[in-house]
């Protein structure tokens, strides 16, 4: 029994000194102390406290022993304030001296000179009488707040400032309840009172990540390829402080894919107030017009062509954007040569086209459209090192020079997964799939471990008969709040589940006993089949129908200058082709004037948004850029509105 007391005590006391190598220290809890109170004491949040004291949630009972995480703020300073009461005749022995007599009455030598002048004059000597000053010492706190002000600055999200002042989200919420979802420029918030050079610098350069609840370094090795070591080395003093779910960390650029946060996606840059060259730039625009299939022997046949060439229809909408873009930037006193290219679709005809023109002083090319004909193209002018646009390409070979505009269905797919985590309201999650979606269906239920899934009903050969009855997925339904995603390519599918699921939204009604059933629907793969004549637009804004996508609806905003030109111009408002056109071309110019090069504007211009599409780009760590933004949009009142930037 001794020898477990002793190991006990053993260990407590390494832990202790443990505790105090990593910045650490302890507190005894003392009767009538709360979490609140301990917080202001050691100059930390609450949060701080629960972080390394889980059951402190519980309650605090006396003698408990808390780990407190040591403050970065500056702790006041406490100072002595001495009052004079009065003094004492002390007669000089042999051997005294004003240093001993100091020491032994607790004074300064200087107080015992001010208050007998004549020993400024002469030495202390045996046999005089001297006053000896009383003072009654009492100890003030200097005003020194833990806390101090700090003014938000343009274009700063909370992240930004969380991470700048070394703490988390959570806590910077917590220190400002009020603060708002969104910050505003000018905007007072209460932050740790740490010195300026002890601020942590927010780097472009780099990426940021978000650690995640229960996350620790072994997860934080398989997400993010980075070892506890590197990650300090990134972040220093991480290895003491450890991880704390809303964390902050930095990490090299492009690393990881989910998490990453970069408040400067929710803020366009307008590259318009940054135009620094206004030398002419010399752009290419590879698209598959297919001219050679053309009839031009009459209107009637060239407009026959145009409707029944989906690849010249296509071509000629976006490069009608690429025209308007040219005049939008002549105004702006840009001026751009462009080369146009037919690739006819052909990859010989791309390759011809590279060999023959001079690409290697092009400051930029935009296409070809089709991902195998890009692919070619960009492969080839990779050695030039010129970059080259994908304007709707995914899952594309990322070499050093390329830059994929559309968002990937990856980043699809988690904009819609974490909007619907980040609600907080109780909820019941549905995820109703047909077989060929049946593995989507199944990552859902990674996410959503609650979920039920609801199949398609089958025929009896064991094939999907694309329908379901109201009981399917009524049994499944609670009171209140419940969320469905429906996974599926097939328009007819689509119809049947939303039908139903619009019939089964009620209101309470207390004298039949009825509970409010609310149905909110969302995709993670936004398709055809749910924009088909098939499907019942008042039902999806019924069921406010959620779903992530790389470009909003210019009908969303204030028709622009670029809309009623366009309609001017060609008697027809713009497709989503054209608006393409006029988007892409529009940034990537911009980009050009604006900063030293293409690769460097990624860095000066985080994110830039249009009439209908937005850029932000980030760089794979061993290779080229992808577009890391969406929207997230719902219907609502037969309109398509945004939900989340």
């Amino acid at each position: 029994m001794k020898k477990l007391f002793l190991v006990s005590i053993l260990v407590f006391f390494f832990g202790i000194q443990t505790l105090k190598a990593q910045n650490f220290s302890t507190h005894q809890v003392k009767e009538g102390e709360t979490v609140e109170s301990i917080a202001k004491k050691y100059y930390v949040t609450p949060s701080d406290i629960y972080t390394y004291n889980p059951d402190a949630k519980k309650g605090l009972k006396p003698n408990t022993i808390l780990i407190i995480p040591i403050s970065k703020a500056n702790a006041p300073k406490v100072v002595e304030k001495r009052e004079l009461t009065g003094f004492k005749e002390h007669k000089v022995r042999r051997k005294e001296t004003l240093y001993s007599l100091a020491k032994e009455y607790h004074v300064d030598e200087e107080d015992i000179k001010q208050y007998n002048r004549s020993l400024y004059a002469k030495p202390l000597q045996k046999g005089d009488k001297i006053q000896i000053p009383v003072y009654k010492i009492t100890e003030v706190v200097e005003e020194n707040p833990d806390f101090k002000t700090y003014i938000v600055q343009p274009k700063e999200g909370k992240w930004r400032v969380a991470y700048k002042f070394g703490i988390t989200i959570d806590q910077l919420e917590e220190l400002n309840p009020d603060m708002g979802e969104v910050l505003q420029e000018g905007q007072e918030l209460k932050v740790p009172n740490i010195e300026k050079d002890a601020e942590n610098k927010v780097d472009y350069t780099y990426s940021y990540y978000k650690v995640l609840p229960k996350e620790g370094f072994y997860r934080l090795k398989l997400k993010l390829g980075l070892d506890e070591t590197q990650l300090d080395s990134l972040n220093p003093g991480l290895k003491e402080s450890g991880l704390k779910a809303g964390m902050i960390l930095k990490v090299p650029y492009g690393k990881g894919s989910t998490d990453l946060v970069d408040e400067t996606a929710s803020y366009a840059v307008n590259l318009v107030d940054s135009i620094s060259d206004y030398n002419e730039k010399h752009i290419a625009v590879m698209l598959p017009f297919r001219l050679n299939r053309v009839e031009f022997d009459s209107v009637n046949n060239t407009k026959r062509s145009i409707k029944t060439d989906p690849y010249l229809k296509a071509s000629l909408d976006f490069y009608s954007g690429v025209l308007m873009a040219l005049d939008s930037l002549k105004t702006l006193g840009i001026s751009v040569k462009v080369d146009v290219f037919d690739t006819k679709n052909e990859l010989s005809r791309v390759s011809s086209i590279i060999v023959e023109n001079d690409f290697e002083n092009m400051d930029a090319v935009i296409g070809p459209l089709i991902s195998n004909n890009f692919e070619k193209a960009s492969s080839e002018l990779r050695r030039t090192n010129v970059p080259i646009f994908s304007p709707i390409g995914t899952n594309l070979n990322l070499y050093d020079n390329v830059f994929q505009t559309r968002p990937s269905d990856d980043l699809l797919k988690e904009k819609v997964v974490n909007y619907v985590k980040k609600d907080t309201s109780a909820a019941n999650v549905l995820i109703i799939t047909d077989s060929k979606h049946i593995n989507t269906a199944n990552e859902l239920k990674n996410d959503f471990s609650r979920a039920q899934i609801i199949q398609s009903r089958k025929n009896k050969d064991g094939e999907d008969v694309n329908y379901v009855l109201v009981d399917d997925i009524k049994d499944h339904l609670k009171p209140g709040n419940n969320k469905v995603f429906l996974e599926t390519e097939n328009a007819g599918f689509a119809s049947n589940v939303t039908s139903v699921l619009a019939s089964l939204i009620q209101k309470e009604n207390k004298e039949e006993e009825l509970p409010e059933i609310n149905i909110r629907l969302y995709t993670t793969n936004f398709n055809s089949a749910f924009t088909g004549d098939e499907i019942s637009n008042e039902h999806l804004s019924k069921l406010q129908f959620s779903y992530a996508t790389g470009s909003r609806s210019y009908s969303d905003i204030e028709p622009d200058s670029f809309v009623k030109h366009y309609a001017r111009n060609y008697n027809i408002t713009p497709n989503k082709w054209a608006v393409k056109g006029f988007d892409l071309t529009m940034d990537v110019v911009l980009r050009l004037v604006s900063s030293e090069n293409l690769y460097q504007s990624v860095i000066k211009a985080p994110m830039t948004e249009y009439v209908e599409n937005k850029f932000a780009y980030k760089k794979k760590l061993f290779g080229g850029y992808y577009n890391d933004t969406a929207y997230l949009v719902k219907y609502d009142q037969l309109n398509i509105v945004v939900v989340e930037q």
